[in-house]
């Protein structure tokens, strides 16, 4: 017999999927549940504020899986902020081509409808982009980059993530991630006083 937590599961599944492909208002509860195959009663058992409860799960289910991505890739690339920044782009990169290049940030999706959303939800959006920023700032600290430069890093390459997602479902091509990868490593992320090794030399 399925786990009484299945239908919660599903229903959390379907919104972060649907969140993240069509966005937060257009995505209407009915939708939800009819693709989530949750029964209805079931469904305002689970989540009696109905949708902003579960956009609320949705998120936050969202930020705990990319900030696991995010410091596996830390853990992975300890003391190297270029390799650690690489491995960053390539692994978004990978994410929207298994996508299929229908998958936006559910947290960028969310912020551009600021004023359909309650403050919760405003909060919690918010409160994961700073909680996963802090991840990658974390990380440049670990490779000798001083705290404000750690800070400004880390925020310019998850901006620069969030505007590749979009170039990126426009023109269905993960091109855009190789690109600022290349210029990161290159410029505003390469350690001080230690140029950049070309990727060819580098057997990349």
């Amino acid at each position: 017999m399925p786990r009484k937590t299945d239908a919660r599961d599903r229903a959390i599944a379907t919104a972060e999927r649907l969140f993240r492909i069509q966005g937060y208002t257009a995505t209407g509860l009915s939708q939800i549940i009819e693709e989530s195959g949750s029964p209805k009663g079931s469904f305002y058992f689970h989540f009696p504020r109905g949708k902003a409860q579960l956009a609320e799960e949705a998120i936050d289910h969202y930020v705990a899986t990319r900030m696991a991505v995010l410091r596996a890739i830390s853990a992975n690339t300890t003391g190297d902020a270029l390799s650690f920044v690489r491995q960053i782009f390539g692994a978004f990169a990978a994410e929207m081509v298994a996508s299929d290049f229908q998958y936006g940030c559910l947290m960028q999706n969310l912020a551009n409808e600021l004023p359909a959303l309650d403050a919760e939800l405003t909060k919690r959006v918010a409160r994961g982009f700073a909680d996963s920023t802090e991840i990658v700032a974390e990380h440049f600290r670990g490779c000798g980059f001083t705290s404000a430069r750690a800070s400004s890093t880390a925020s310019a390459l998850v901006a620069a993530v969030e505007g590749a997602r979009t170039i990126a479902r426009l023109q269905r091509t993960a091109a855009i991630f190789d690109a600022l990868a290349d210029v990161s490593v290159q410029g505003w992320a390469a350690p001080e006083g230690r140029p950049e090794v070309s990727s060819r030399r580098r057997g990349r």
